[in-house]
C-alpha cells in the first residue's frame, strides 16, 4: 500500500478575523452595519459616529481591521485614516472604506491611502460579511 507524504506547503492561512472598528455617521446605516456585522458575521465591533471618536477610542479596543465611511463631516474617512495611522496600535491595521463614489480616480487614492478594499454604497447586506473576509483573507495570502 502507497505511503502518502505530506509536505509542509499548505498555504498559510488568515489570522482570525474578530474585532473590527467601524466609523460611520449616519445612524441608520450604522445601525445596519453593525447588525449583520454583529449577528451575521459574528464579528465584536466598535462603532463610531465621527472620526474623531475613532481617534479617541479605537487605540483601547485594537481592532484587526478598520471599515471605514468617505463621505463624513468634518473629518472624513481619508483624514480619519491618516489620523488613526499616527496611533502605534493601528498604524498597519487594515482598512477598508465603503463609498457611494465612483469616480476612478477617487478609488483609486483610497487604494493609495492602503485600503484592501472598496465597498460600494449601496451595499448588500446579505453580502457584506463575505466581502470583508474576502478582502482579508486576501491580505494576508502570500503573493506567488
Amino acid at each position: 500500500m502507497p505511503q502518502t507524504v505530506r509536505l509542509n506547503h499548505a498555504p498559510a492561512r488568515a489570522p482570525r478575523l474578530q474585532r473590527l472598528l467601524y466609523v460611520e455617521d449616519d445612524p441608520g446605516i450604522q445601525a445596519i452595519v453593525r447588525l449583520t456585522l454583529e449577528e451575521l458575521g459574528r464579528f465584536t465591533v466598535l462603532s463610531c459616529s465621527s472620526g474623531h471618536q475613532a481617534v479617541t477610542t479605537a487605540a483601547g479596543f485594537r481592532p484587526d481591521l478598520m471599515l471605514l465611511d468617505v463621505i463624513m463631516p468634518e473629518m472624513d474617512g481619508p483624514a480619519t485614516l491618516v489620523a488613526l495611522r499616527r496611533l502605534p496600535e493601528l498604524a498597519t491595521v487594515p482598512v477598508i472604506f465603503m463609498t457611494a463614489k465612483n469616480d476612478p480616480r477617487e478609488l483609486a487614492d483610497l487604494r493609495e491611502m492602503g485600503a484592501i478594499a472598496i465597498i460600494g454604497k449601496p451595499f448588500d447586506p446579505v453580502t457584506l460579511c463575505d466581502e470583508i473576509r474576502d478582502a482579508w483573507a486576501a491580505e494576508h495570502t502570500p503573493s506567488a
